[in-house]
């Protein structure tokens, strides 16, 4: 064993003086052989790997009052963290264990050097927080032995068991009271041995923080120390009591609550009001200072206008042009950059209100002419100068106009009271050698024979036309069921169902033409 201790040493001594010479395969094979035998070896830089210039660092300190105070330390790069907190103590009389470092956003092990955490030139920046002696538990004695501890950490002794206190060596009289435990710390030098009995620390009451590993009172909701979360799975013991100090927190955090709850409540009564307010208004005026996106015009709080649909804002003159160009009833927003055009529409009672009353009528009567234009089954009254006008469906055959009353006939595309579709074509054959107005009618009747848009009756050879729908029509006059297509009776001369006669559609499965849409 001892042999192989010391071949072990001579391989990391040789793995350093290869490093430091730069050997690479010496070092290649020293650092091979203790892996293979899993050697626990410490590899650090010496302080003559680091600059030895001195830098300023600026120090930001923070209490739990949260107090910035920042100080400038001069320090050097190869300097640790645990040096860093000594040289704290020794100045401001901090103690080691109630210093929290924060460099960059990490918290910094005692070990690591400055260097290594990027404190490299003059201004570079850390955090210290100051937690109470009080949270610390901290004594006179207790630093003073931590100073101890940590002078023994410098050396290299780490190792300690836990005794009673009391309990002598062997030459002792044997006798021992049993009081609290203290730490024996063995310090083995070439053959001798000393021993140092410091007190331990009673062990602490509450839930670690998983990011400083902070020791929290139990009830605390949050890290004093990084304001990290509780874990979860953390439950307060059932015969823990609230010191002073939690009762106070949780009053306070009930308080706080309470005084959110009531924030929030009354900001939601703001906001309702505010949007009633903005409903009872047809336009709804922009609440600050806005450029018009249009003309670029700045307009002052109160001036603009700002959708509903879309909240985007612009002048009044700029909407009302909007919708006065616009070539379809529904007005679009009129927001659009490189990337982006709204797709949202101005509101009835946005329109009505940036209008005057007959700028909104006659937009009005744009949109009805437009929509009666785009249809195909509309149909204008034939009283002049009437605005009326109606959808159509394939089974309506009059269209009683509800601005003039007239009942115009929409099979023969006029108005013809007190007369059916047979009397008012015979009497317009008769009036067309006079009347010109009736001459003009019934050449447009011809015509559309002619372009085969209506037919004559096969029964009483009156005009007849097809609105829509399947190639089924009824003649108004003697009620005969017309096949479209064929131009000529659908049945036979016993009537509905009679298939000896008629179009004889789909008999044995055969249309009746080419073109047949069904006519049954």
């Amino acid at each position: 064993m001892e042999e192989a201790i010391r071949k072990a040493e001579q391989q990391a001594l040789r793995l350093a003086e290869a490093i430091r010479d730069g050997e690479e395969e010496v070092a290649q094979r020293c650092a091979i052989w203790l892996a293979e035998r899993r050697v626990p070896v410490k590899v650090q830089l010496e302080r003559d790997a680091y600059p030895e210039h001195d830098i300023r660092l600026w120090v930001g300190v923070e209490d739990a009052q949260m107090v910035t105070t920042p100080i400038f330390l001069k320090v050097q790069p190869s300097m640790t963290v645990a040096s860093l907190k000594d040289m704290m103590h020794l100045h401001y009389g901090f103690p080691p264990s109630i210093q929290k470092w924060v460099v960059g956003r990490r918290l910094p092990q005692d070990h690591e050097t400055l260097h290594y955490q990027g404190i490299q030139r003059d201004g570079d920046q850390a955090y210290l927080y100051l937690m109470s002696a009080k949270t610390k538990k901290l004594d006179k004695g207790t630093v003073e032995l931590d100073h101890e501890r940590r002078q023994l950490e410098e050396l290299g002794i780490t190792e300690g068991v836990l005794v009673p206190r009391g309990t002598g060596d062997s030459g002792s009289s044997g006798i021992s009271t049993p009081t609290e435990p203290s730490l024996i710390l063995d310090m083995h030098e070439e053959g001798s041995s000393t021993r140092l009995a410091l007190p331990v620390e009673p062990p602490k009451v509450g839930w670690e923080c998983p990011s400083c590993t902070f020791i929290n009172k139990p009830a605390r909701p949050g890290c004093e120390m990084c304001c990290g979360e509780r874990p979860m799975n953390y439950v307060v013991p059932e015969d823990y009591k609230l010191d002073e100090e939690e009762q106070e927190w949780l009053q306070r955090d009930l308080e706080a609550i309470r005084q959110y709850k009531q924030v929030e409540e009354e900001e939601k009564e703001r906001n309702y009001m505010q949007l009633l307010h903005w409903d009872n208004q047809n336009l709804v005026l922009s609440e600050e200072a806005i450029q018009c996106p249009i003309c670029f015009m700045n307009l002052e709080p109160g001036e603009g206008v700002t959708l509903r649909e879309c909240l985007h804002s612009f002048c009044k003159d700029c909407l009302r042009g909007t919708i006065l160009n616009s070539p379809e009833p529904e007005v679009k927003c009129p927001y659009i950059d490189d990337n982006h055009s709204c797709p949202w529409q101005l509101l009835d009672r946005e329109i009505k209100a940036l209008l005057t009353e007959e700028e909104y009528q006659h937009f009005l009567d744009l949109g009805m002419s437009i929509a009666e234009n785009r249809s195909r089954s509309s149909f204008h009254c034939k009283t002049t100068d009437c605005r009326g006008w109606c959808f159509y469906e394939d089974d309506v055959n009059e269209f009683y106009c509800p601005v003039c009353h007239k009942p115009n006939c929409l099979l023969c595309q006029a108005i013809h009271e007190n007369m059916n579709c047979k009397e008012y074509q015979d009497d317009l054959q008769i009036r067309a050698q006079n009347d010109h107005a009736a001459q003009q009618t019934t050449e447009v009747l011809l015509r559309l024979v002619r372009d085969g848009e209506a037919m004559y009756c096969p029964t009483c050879r009156i005009i007849v036309q097809k609105k829509d729908g399947c190639d089924w029509i009824r003649c108004t006059v003697c009620h005969t069921e017309i096949c479209w297509v064929t131009k000529g009776p659908r049945w036979g001369p016993a009537g509905l169902g009679d298939i000896s006669g008629g179009c004889r559609c789909k008999v044995n499965g055969v249309s009746c033409h080419p073109n047949c849409q069904n006519c049954h």
